[in-house]
């Protein structure tokens, strides 16, 4: 009978039919089971950021056992760990009755893997010890946090409190300090309370009220009584009992005259408060998210430019291991305290046990890289005292930056710790590194990283322009270029407009693109028409600059600036976006023809309607589609291209025939009555105009 429960459970082995099959014998238990499976170390860094409830491990590619123990204990997660004996033949870690000799609440080692009926015990065990484990982290954070709320009414409240610890005073509020007489707390602290009362009927009724209260009876919990002051004055009081607890301790909390009058300054207080880490003062998780928020839209309406730094410290499961939970507090602390001198300006939080985060606004990626650098420094080179002992730490930080063009917060945040799992991964989990999230490194898999890295390409001239010559057969020369669009990575590959463009195109960034070619473009050719002043320039564009009313007047201003005979741009655009928006095209064809652009179009060929669209939008040449080149290997083939080609040519259309690549499609494209060729048999594209002569 399946219970309510969900069973998040992480796999870690080479088998993942096995994995599947504990998952069907453990649905018996579970309403619903989440199986993550992998099998190499960069995939577990990943996966600890979401929460498991219990760790299988059987075999891994590049870790062991002791790696997983080391690495959970780093990143200092409460996961049971199962430890799976893949060898049925092995009795190593196994007792005479054959059971693991590590065996507690948070691990169970060398439980043989072919024993089903035990390893569905044993995860039943983990997950039920886990889920008492949070349950009480649980309630012991709403006691902190209770804790730290009565604390502010305290402080801050015009009623007099105190705390009792079997009838001691162990703290009083400044209210009730001024109430009896007492110039500060260490005065009132070991007062008995009774001292305070007048009257030896009084104080016999309040000590039975007081001993009710303490065995627990909360049928009455106000007391109407004679105070009695300092100085041995009197006055009528009502008092009332609470329990409460003081630094984890049950105490018994006293109110006299409760006043109300300041509960919206409270309230502002509280929601203060619970922005706070309790341990650094510093903000925490809440309160950095609140913060970004905020930045973040800032960020976008202004377009202004900011940086998210995630901060680990590296060993603190060897930290807590060694000098237990003081030594923990105290190495946060003092790294909280480094981070947050050093970046006085910049807003440093406690994003979790032993990560931080930092927002730096107004800055850049070198000086990002250079202040993340000197941190790393200032924290290795501290010397950190717990108790008698002394201890050190080093810090791993991920970066990334934030700009209009980043995508959402949390994809932010998700970068900036891949960033960091890239410093583990690098360092072999040693960190003591930094490493800010770079877009072109995943521009393959991930869209908007491609999308940022595209709007930073055209931003800082990082795309490449390619030029291959074209052959005019009637002038007998190679002075016209067909121009490529190349996008440059990272690791020195360069990416294709084919994978890039439909990005491009969901971001709105196609007419951007393609200004940016023109313009690049015509600079090259205006620097080459200074020697050459034949050259001219084939340029694609995409469905975007189709539509475009401005781009006439802007192709008129490059041609101008060019200078030197007429024709020095040819502008083409893709059949199938001319057949799609034919009105359009036809408006656009004659808009540029009018400030001298000399029109192609592209792929011609690929539509039913070729010659029909060429009549109707009236370029000067057509592109002819590869389709039919690579069919120029066989006599229907060829017939084919002649006839296109010829039908081109009555209507007035110079034919460009190309991906030309061996001899025998050379040959065949001569005879066939075009007037450009083009293609690597003939010449590769370069970075630089390079005329057939110069070659």
């Amino acid at each position: 009978m399946a219970t309510n429960t969900t069973l998040n459970l992480l796999v870690i082995d080479s088998d993942q039919l096995y994995a599947e099959h504990l998952v069907s014998l453990l649905s018996t238990y579970y309403s619903d089971i989440n199986l993550g499976f992998l099998d190499a170390k960069s995939e577990l860094l990943r996966s600890l950021r979401h929460q498991w409830d219990v760790l299988l491990f059987g075999r891994a590619y590049d870790m062991t056992f002791t790696d997983v123990v080391g690495i959970v204990q780093e990143q200092n997660i409460d996961l049971p760990l199962i430890c799976l004996d893949m060898d049925a033949s092995s009795s190593a870690g196994q007792n005479s009755e054959g059971l693991p000799v590590v065996l507690d609440n948070n691990m169970i080692k060398a439980l043989p893997a072919e024993d089903e009926v035990k390893v569905v015990i044993a995860t039943r065990i983990l997950h039920e010890s886990l889920k008492t484990r949070r349950q009480i982290a649980g309630l012991q954070n709403i006691l902190s946090e209770a804790e730290q709320r009565a604390n502010i009414l305290i402080k801050n409240s015009k009623s007099a409190v105190a705390y009792l610890d079997q009838g001691i005073h162990i703290f009083a509020n400044d209210p009730y300090l001024a109430m009896f007489g007492f110039d500060s707390p260490e005065e009132i602290i070991g007062v008995p309370v009774i001292d305070l009362i007048a009257g030896g009927d009084n104080v016999k009724a309040f000590k039975k009220f007081l001993s009710r209260f303490d065995k627990g009876n909360r049928d009455q919990v106000e007391f109407n009584f004679e105070s009695r002051r300092k100085d041995d004055t009197t006055f009528e009081a009502k008092l009332q009992l609470a329990a409460a607890t003081l630094e984890g301790e049950p105490v018994t909390q006293i109110i006299i005259q409760q006043n109300n009058a300041n509960a919206a300054e409270l309230a502002k207080q509280l929601a203060a408060a619970q922005r706070k880490d309790n341990l650094t003062g510093l903000a925490n998780r809440q309160g950095f998210e609140t913060h970004f928020a905020a930045l973040y839209e800032q960020i976008k309406a202004e377009d202004k430019q900011a940086a998210l730094l995630y901060v680990r410290i590296d060993n603190i499961g060897k930290i807590n291991s060694s000098l237990g939970l003081q030594g923990t507090d105290e190495v946060v602390k003092q790294v909280a305290y480094t981070l947050d001198e050093y970046f006085e300006l910049g807003f440093v939080s406690r994003f979790s046990d032993s990560k931080f985060t930092v927002l730096l606004e107004a800055i850049g990626e070198a000086e990002l890289k250079q202040r993340a650098d000197t941190i790393r420094e200032k924290i290795s080179d501290l010397i950190i005292e717990v108790g008698k002992r002394t201890t050190s730490t080093t810090v791993s930080i991920g970066m990334a930056m934030v700009d209009k063009h980043s995508p959402s917060k949390e994809a932010v945040i998700e970068r900036a710790m891949d960033a960091l799992d890239q410093v583990m991964i690098e360092t072999k989990n040693v960190g003591n590194s930094i490493q800010l999230y770079d877009p072109s490194q995943h521009v393959n898999s991930d869209d908007e990283a491609l999308a940022e890295y595209l709007v930073n390409a055209i931003s800082h001239n990082r795309f490449e322009l390619l030029y291959q010559p074209i052959y005019d057969i009637n002038a007998d020369r190679s002075d016209f270029f067909g121009v490529y669009l190349r996008l440059p990575l990272s690791d020195g590959s360069q990416m294709l407009p084919k994978d890039f463009m439909s990005v491009a195109k969901s971001h709105q960034l196609l007419e951007k693109i393609d200004r940016w070619v023109l313009i690049n473009a015509c600079k090259q050719l205006s620097e080459v028409r200074k020697q050459h002043p034949e050259s001219r320039l084939l340029v694609s564009l995409s469905s975007a600059s189709l539509a475009d009313s401005r781009l006439a007047s802007l192709v008129s201003q490059l041609i101008k600036a060019v200078g030197g005979p007429a024709g020095a741009l040819t502008i083409q655009f893709n059949e199938q976006d001319v057949v799609d928006y034919l009105a359009v095209a036809k408006k656009q064809f004659s808009a540029l023809s009018n400030v001298d652009c000399q029109l192609s179009i592209h792929n011609f060929g690929v539509t039913s309607k070729s010659i029909e669209t060429a009549e109707y939008v009236n370029p000067d040449m057509v592109y002819l589609a590869k389709g039919y080149v690579d069919e120029m290997s066989n006599d229907s083939g060829i017939e084919t291209v002649k006839s296109l080609v010829t039908k081109a040519n009555e209507r007035g259309l110079n034919v460009l025939i190309p991906y030309i690549e061996d001899a025998a499609t050379m040959t065949t494209a001569w005879t066939m009555g075009a007037r450009y060729l083009q293609g690597y048999y003939l010449q590769e594209p370069a970075k630089t105009m390079i005329l057939a002569q110069e070659s």
